[in-house]
């Protein structure tokens, strides 16, 4: 048989479309994995992926099908579909000639579908519609297939319908794959350069860095060069994932693979870098893409550090936890912080709440590590009367408001698809967290699409609990950063027991500062223990209090062991715990669970 044909492609999709298990059923169907070897989610390495349902990391595949008498080599790509592993889509769809959408037939194209679409449209991807789930009893195929052609342009006709669990269309859409996919472009140079798409973190062998050969070739023991670093390595090993790691001499143009250098941390290599051999290196790098960006963060705390404690509690057993899990993603970033209430922790920065999330769960779980989280809070710019430009991760970082120019906050442009029945709801809470209505579009006769550029800091928390509560489920989202914008915003401080805590503090507009602060106080009153001392709770801007609430003390009756006799022996009693509880409460520390550093989030609505 003559050399195998390649076709390199994606597939992509909405969270819950199904794009995992048709991954899993093309495994089946070309016969790299056998019937007793398969099972659910096989490309989902993480358990947390298997729990959830969900994936996280993309993963590239090799396998061969022959179709028409002609062998093909597909290299294969399952992608995450949450909105926050919108980078891992990208970086993906950079390695391929075609994608395969991926739409459930029961519940039409989401938010993410339009978006992922775009992304392989700007790309300049082919594109296969797939109409997945078609076995369910409420799948609507064909008026899946219109809609498809509706929103996003591509051929109904061209729409491929099958069932990634039964396997029903699988031997149609291999076919399709092979005869409609474009093959990978002719060599432009016969010198070496390859992209690298991904990485991931070996104890044993160090780093893995997933390439696409797109000029010349690779061959094991070959000196290479990054071109952005400049680095040179030698080339130890190199292999295929058919699912399972498979050793390859050489890899040539056109190609997808893995590759190994003994390279010791993933910060020495950079997703989006070329790859080029070192005696004859190429003159020009590929065009790459731009590192992913962290939208929201938040601090980590040992959860054994008390209130007010100066000790470290396990901190050392945190930092391992988060180093170890830093090795494989390179998305997530930490720097060391310390607060007088919580001790000594990290400031992390993710790409959103479904990501802070994993992370969280993935310390705990795998550092045996308990956590107290602060409040997630997005990125700020701030313009000082100087001419600098600072950004604000941490609104304990903000200088004195004397010196603020401009404080600037991240706005992004918001999609959301909504049954029309729904479409009043959600344009209330839309404006209600400052959105501005910029346009809307019928999708069908029952769903419609409308567009807000809204300040981030607005959603970052329940805005897409509330969305999916007020459309019983049918409402999806997707969001994209646009830029800063100025607005009347107020650094608002909380004082516990007269001290500040900088884990509770928040940014909020002017207008709300007074609403946010009131309930933030009535949260922590409620969430805070009683203590032997009286503790005043303050919301604080600048040196103006705008809001006060107060804990109780717990009281003892000293009294009680008198029976009758002057009073005055009572008074004595009384004077005594009072200045015993002003002298606690001069020195006493309080004790803030993880539930109040939360309260920061409560929108008050």
């Amino acid at each position: 048989m003559s050399k195998p044909i390649i076709r390199n492609f994606s597939i992509i999709a909405h969270i819950d479309h199904g794009k995992s298990t048709l991954a899993d059923r093309l495994l089946q169907s070309t016969h790299a994995v056998s019937d007793r070897e398969a099972r659910e989610q096989l490309l989902d390495s993480m358990d947390l992926e298997r729990e959830r349902g969900i994936t996280i990391k993309a993963s590239a595949v090799t396998v061969k099908h022959v179709h028409n008498g002609q062998e093909y080599m597909l290299n294969f790509i399952d992608t995450p579909g949450h909105v926050d592993f919108a980078y891992e889509v990208s970086r993906a769809l950079t390695a391929c000639e075609g994608a395969l959408l991926v739409v459930d037939a029961a519940q039409g194209v989401q938010a993410q579908t339009v978006a992922n679409a775009y992304l392989a449209i700007a790309q300049d991807l082919d594109l296969i519609p797939v109409v997945n789930k078609i076995d369910l009893p409420t799948a609507r195929p064909v008026d899946i297939a219109l809609e498809i052609e509706h929103v996003l342009g591509l051929s109904a006709e061209d729409c491929i319908f099958c069932s990634a669990k039964t396997g029903e269309g699988l031997n149609e859409l291999l076919s399709v794959i092979c005869d409609r996919l474009p093959p990978p472009r002719e060599q432009v140079t016969d010198k070496l350069r390859a992209l690298v798409f991904d990485s991931h973190y070996d104890d044993y062998r160090g780093v893995v860095i997933y390439i696409r050969v797109f000029d010349g070739s690779i061959t094991v023991g070959d000196k290479v060069r990054m071109m952005g670093t400049g680095r040179t390595y030698n080339v130890t090993e190199l292999g295929k994932y058919t699912p399972k790691p498979t050793k390859a001499q050489t890899l040539g143009t056109g190609e997808t693979g893995y590759f190994i250098a003994s390279i010791k941390t993933l910060k020495d290599v950079r997703v989006g870098d070329t790859i080029t051999s070192d005696l004859h290196p190429a003159e020009k790098a590929l065009p790459g893409y731009e590192e992913p960006r962290q939208m929201v963060f938040c601090d980590f705390y040992p959860a054994t550090t008390t209130a007010g404690s100066k000790k470290g509690g396990d901190f050392e057993e945190l930092r391992d936890s988060i180093e170890r899990l830093a090795l494989n993603d390179a998305s997530f970033t930490y720097l060391p912080v310390h607060s007088e209430a919580l001790g000594f922790g990290f400031r992390c920065g993710f790409l959103g709440l479904l990501h802070m999330e994993i992370i969280q769960e993935r310390i705990e779980r795998e550092g045996g590590v308990e956590i107290i989280q602060t409040a997630p809070t997005v990125t700020y710019e701030l313009e000082t009367t100087d001419g600098r430009t600072m950004l604000i991760t941490n609104p304990a970082d903000l200088p004195d408001p004397s010196i603020w120019k401009e404080l600037r906050e991240p706005i992004v442009k918001l999609e959301i698809i909504v049954p029309t029945e729904n479409i009043g709801d959600i344009m209330a809470l839309c404006t209600i967290r400052r959105g501005v209505f910029k346009h809307q579009q019928m999708i069908s006769d029952t769903r419609q699409i409308i567009e807000y550029e809204i300040p981030m800091a607005e959603i970052i928390y329940d805005f897409y609990d509330k969305l999916k509560s007020m459309t019983r489920g049918y409402g999806t989202m997707d969001y994209d950063l646009v830029g800063y914008r100025t607005d009347r915003l107020a650094k608002v401080d909380i004082l516990v027991n007269g001290e500040q805590v900088e884990a509770l503090s928040l940014i909020c507009h002017r207008d709300n500062a007074d609403k946010r602060g009131r309930t933030l106080l009535v949260r922590l009153r409620k969430e805070i223990d009683r203590h032997q001392f009286e503790i005043p709770l303050q919301a604080v801007i600048g040196g103006k209090v705008i809001a006060r609430e107060t804990i109780k003390s717990m009281r003892k009756n000293v009294t009680a062991k008198c029976y009758g006799g002057d009073v005055s022996r009572k008074r004595k009693l009384l004077e005594k715990q009072k200045e015993g509880k002003k002298r606690m409460k001069s020195i006493g520390s309080v004790d803030i669970p993880q539930e109040a550093f939360m309260a920061v989030l409560d929108q008050g609505e």
